[in-house]
């Protein structure tokens, strides 16, 4: 429906007014007519057209009837299809009938200009702003939805600078301008109108803060772009060239989805009118345009890695080449980050996760950090975020749990449940529940998560293990099938299956942990034989299989789509659970290139058992297994190879925009 404006007539002098272009007027007939006045008549210039209604008749003019009734229920209609080409060029007429009819017994003269006033940005989602039919007023999901996009600015392009782009109201790069959406003002008829008329640019009171938007006039020079909108700024007064039609601003997110903000902000243009001096304007015409900010989207283990992560610290130099062995099979890049920026915290899966944003125009990864503020609390602010790198963080007001460390977030590869797709899997935290109080992610993470809307986030129960991270006891890793990828599980059952295999084939006598220093021998027979253990990992197993009955609801999996990796766990219910031997699912999955602790199990035929196991489940993928020694590095210390590295890896095929959350 076109915006509609009500104007006043007079007969006493002639009326001017602005017509813009697809809007429509309604002439106040009635109020202008002289108090002897019953009928009366209506004519425009060609480039005018006039709508008589009455009751629900919409009559388009010149019609077989000259004159209609003086009625509250009668509206006259006007519409213009062509800009003017000077002030005033087309013109209405009202003329008001008396009793005997004959002579006019008044008129009203009103003066019409046409002109266009119209907000754009990329509705469509092409990559370019254009003119469109759609309502850019609101925001619709799906492959054939609408509505445009916005990028928080959340890089650093000038490394000199002292804070991220967000952060300041300075354009200090073109690169800058490239991570922002345009927003065009076009303007176009005669320019002395806009000369007497104003033109307000506004932001709602509460987005101002949510956004930043830019504009350099007709200048390219990178210092003649002024911050004009946003934080304290609600209105700026935009003056059209006299010789250009179109306005171009650059358009910044600040903020990401939250609990407190849905992502979407509107911009409007209001032109304002002046009847006469010292009184004040008046708005006779606003155009929107609404924009999403784009949410912060997580990678799946079976995406394509792009970069490899691992600290250097004192003695894991050979952790570091094996891991570096790794990346250069799967032909991935490898960054070390050394003493100096890690303080020997060797655990950057807990750090950081990496992930991106995207807008049609624009895709740039950013690093979430977590609140856990360790010895590698500075590396993502300090060497991660620069030029097309974001950073993102979330402060928790209470103090920082174990579950808020990063190796507890993990998202799964695209699944669909029960008819419902999730385009970009669904992200997965661990938590206390279905235990009464624990240890749970903080809120604010938890919050920043659902937000983003797009990876709708399960909560699995962790908080039975002494670190409490769900990567602890799943991992997913690719497929060549349709499903595309199969979930790990850690197994304790599928271990003593194995062991007692093994002990039946009559290996009951080898040992664990042959080749490790100082480390207890147990041999097959002595861990079957351990009641204390096997009751310890029947409580594991429950854990994990409260846990394999979540993920299959959630995530639509049926029992061909889990593989069991046999694991074995030690501890007590009091401080919770940890690997007894190198955790095999806590892996790094470089494609087809999997990166496994080495579980130092009972060598059978010369060969470890649990090894040669896992190699028979996963190699039919297609999967090439390499087992890390991690054990006195890592694993000593509640952690293993997935803990000790992160992996930047290829954003999403799938558009976010094109789902329906």
């Amino acid at each position: 429906m076109a915006q509609q404006r009500r104007v006043q007539l007079s007969t006493q002098r002639p009326t001017s007014t602005v017509y813009v272009l697809g809007t429509e007027l309604s002439l106040d007939v009635c109020g202008s007519a002289p108090k002897d006045a019953v009928t009366f008549h209506v004519q425009g210039t060609p480039g005018v057209k006039l709508y008589v209604v009455q009751e629900t008749e919409s009559i388009k003019l010149p019609s077989t009837v000259c004159r209609w009734p003086l009625a509250p229920s009668t509206e006259v209609l006007l519409a213009m299809d062509a800009l003017s080409k000077d002030v005033g060029d087309e013109k209405v007429r009202v003329s008001y009938f008396g009793e005997a009819g004959g002579v006019p017994v008044g008129r009203a003269m009103l003066y019409l200009t046409c002109v266009e006033v119209s907000l754009d940005a990329d509705t469509n989602r092409s990559g370019a702003v254009s003119r469109t039919l759609l309502d850019k007023t609101t925001w619709t999901w799906g492959p054939d939805g609408h509505g445009a996009i916005l990028l928080v600015n959340c890089d650093r392009d000038d490394p000199k600078a002292e804070q991220m782009d967000n952060h300041d109201t300075t354009i200090r790069s073109y690169a800058d301008l490239k991570d922002m959406s345009q927003m065009v003002l076009r303007t176009r008829g005669p320019r002395t109108i806009f000369t007497g008329h104003r033109l307000i640019l506004h932001v709602d009171f509460g987005d101002a803060d949510k956004v930043g938007v830019f504009y350099g006039g007709n200048s390219v020079a990178l210092e003649e772009y002024k911050h004009v909108l946003g934080g304290s700024k609600l209105t700026y007064a935009v003056k059209p060239s006299r010789h250009q039609e179109e306005s171009t601003f650059y358009v910044e997110g600040l903020v990401f989805p939250d609990i407190d903000f849905s992502g979407l902000v509107a911009f409007h243009v209001t032109l304002l009118e002046s009847s006469e001096k010292g009184l004040l304007e008046t708005p006779i015409f606003t155009d929107t345009v609404v924009f999403r900010v784009a949410p912060w989207i997580m990678t799946p283990n079976t995406a394509a890695p792009l970069e490899v992560f691992v600290c250097s610290i004192d003695n894991n130099e050979d952790f570091v080449a094996a891991v570096g062995a790794l990346a250069e099979k799967a032909k991935c890049p490898l960054t070390i980050c050394p003493p100096p920026e890690n303080n020997q915290d060797r655990w950057i899966q807990d750090e950081v996760e990496f992930g991106y944003v995207q807008a049609p125009h624009k895709t740039f990864p950013v690093v979430f950090d977590s609140p856990r503020d360790r010895g590698l609390k500075d590396y993502p602010v300090k060497t991660i975020l620069g030029p097309d790198f974001g950073y993102v963080a979330r402060k928790v007001p209470e103090h920082a749990s174990s579950l808020d460390s990063f190796g507890n977030l993990e998202v799964s590869p695209p699944v669909t449940v029960k008819g419902k797709e999730y385009p970009l899997g669904r992200i997965l935290i661990g938590s206390s529940f279905p235990r009464f109080g624990g240890r749970r992610m903080s809120k604010a993470v938890r919050d920043f998560l659902v937000a983003q809307r797009v990876q709708a986030p399960v909560e699995l129960f962790s908080d039975w293990l002494m670190v409490g991270h769900v990567d602890e006891f799943l991992s997913f890793v690719p497929a060549p099938d349709q499903k595309g990828f199969r979930l790990l599980l850690a197994s304790p059952n599928a271990c003593y299956q194995l062991l007692k295999e093994k002990q039946e084939e009559g290996f009951g006598e080898a040992v664990m942990f042959q080749g490790l220093e100082r480390e207890p021998k147990p041999t097959i027979s002595e861990i079957l034989a351990n009641e204390s253990l096997r009751k310890f990992n029947s409580y594991a197993q429950m854990c994990i299989s409260w846990n394999r009955d979540v993920l299959k609801r959630a995530l639509g999996l049926a029992e061909p789509d889990i593989i069991d990796i046999p694991q074995l766990f030690q501890g007590n219910t009091d401080t919770g659970a940890r690997a007894f031997f190198p955790d095999m699912v806590n892996m790094l999955v470089l494609g087809q290139h999997l990166g496994i602790p080495k579980p130092f199990g009972p060598r059978v035929g010369g060969q470890c058992c649990l090894e040669q196991r896992v190699r028979e489940l996963l190699e039919p993928l297609g999967l090439t297994c390499t087992f890390i020694d991690d054990y006195f590095s890592y694993h000593v210390l509640q952690g293993e190879v997935h803990c000790g590295t992160n992996a930047r890896r290829k954003p999403f095929a799938f558009k976010w925009w094109h789902m329906v959350p």
